[in-house]
């Protein structure tokens, strides 16, 4: 890529986890990893809630200056507003919404979240793809509805829905959304279960192009990139941003990378010899990364890797 996206750098950014599969109150904290507070009468209070999906609110600070986005929503179409509540974050200072990709467990809080907003015109960012209906079709025959968005609920929250195949900026050019990612390794082949609806019936739609990740520069440490799935392959995915930025240092990854299930666990050792040649600083591995990679995460990158957990908040300076 000739011409680099101009991403310019934060002075520091804090993550939230607000939707994930996991959730452990007892986790430790550490300087830069704060878990969610605990409180003395804990079992009288809203409890925090897991389930199969994922969301982030990404807040970043450039000469002081704050400000935030949303990346996905969870499945549930009330999860993530209620971990934000229990939480006691407000959203206040959200400039935008941006969705990984069309699959229900991204986008399925989304309507609950511009409702709660109040605030017509928030932009969302998608790839155009995140329209088409979709199934998985597992060996054994069962088969799962990926439904997208409702486009009528969007625009009835007069939503501002940004279409974008290719890269995007926010938040005064301190947030990139990478659009579409290209495919470049050998290994990392899509997702071979999926199929989209067309005129035709049901096809083979196994590359999921409308998966895009968000990448935030650092200052003095290198790139962040947050993936939601990692359906393009987590490796896709941190080459791809390298290249938008002309920036090679990857220093933190964070968010799932589709090596759970029996079609995608082979690729586990492939996946991580490549990441240690990438070598980020910090791990953050969740959602559709998977028991059995999440293990090797933690073992082969100890000192790099950290447990992901609803409600805890990444500090990043």
């Amino acid at each position: 890529m000739a011409d680099h996206v101009n991403l310019l750098p934060v002075d520091s950014a804090d993550v939230t986890i607000v939707v994930d599969n996991f959730v452990d109150v007892l986790l430790p904290s550490t300087e830069t990893v704060r878990r969610a507070p605990l409180v003395y009468e804990w079992s009288e209070r809203e409890q925090l809630r897991a389930e199969h999906g994922y969301s982030l609110l990404l807040t970043t600070e450039r000469d002081g200056h704050r400000a935030s986005v949303l990346y996905d929503a969870g499945l549930g179409r009330d999860t993530a507003l209620h971990n934000l509540d229990v939480l006691d974050t407000r959203v206040a200072d959200l400039r935008a919404v941006i969705l990984s990709h069309g699959h229900a467990d991204h986008h399925g809080g989304l309507a609950g979240m511009f409702r709660r907003l109040g605030r017509r015109g928030m932009p969302l960012v998608l790839h155009p793809d995140v329209w088409r209906d979709r199934r998985l079709v597992f060996p054994n025959g069962d088969e799962l509805h990926l439904p997208p968005p409702s486009h009528n609920d969007l625009d009835r929250e007069g939503v501002d829905i940004i279409e974008e195949r290719g890269p995007s900026l926010l938040l005064d050019d301190t947030v990139l959304v990478t659009g579409q990612v290209e495919r470049v390794t050998p290994f990392e082949q899509g997702f071979p279960l999926q199929q989209m609806q067309t005129e035709h019936g049901w096809q083979p739609d196994i590359w999921v192009w409308d998966d895009q990740a968000v990448v935030i520069h650092l200052k003095g440490k290198g790139l962040v990139v947050f993936s939601s799935c990692s359906h393009a392959g987590a490796i896709n995915v941190m080459l791809h941003a390298r290249r938008l930025t002309g920036i090679d240092t990857i220093y933190a990854f964070v968010g799932g990378m589709h090596l759970t299930g029996a079609i995608m666990e082979p690729v586990i050792p492939t996946t991580l010899d490549a990441l240690s040649d990438i070598a980020p600083q910090v791990l953050v591995p969740g959602h559709c990364t998977g028991w059995k990679a999440t293990h090797e995460v933690a073992r082969r990158f100890a000192s790099a890797y950290v447990q992901g957990s609803v409600g805890t908040r990444l500090h990043f300076a």
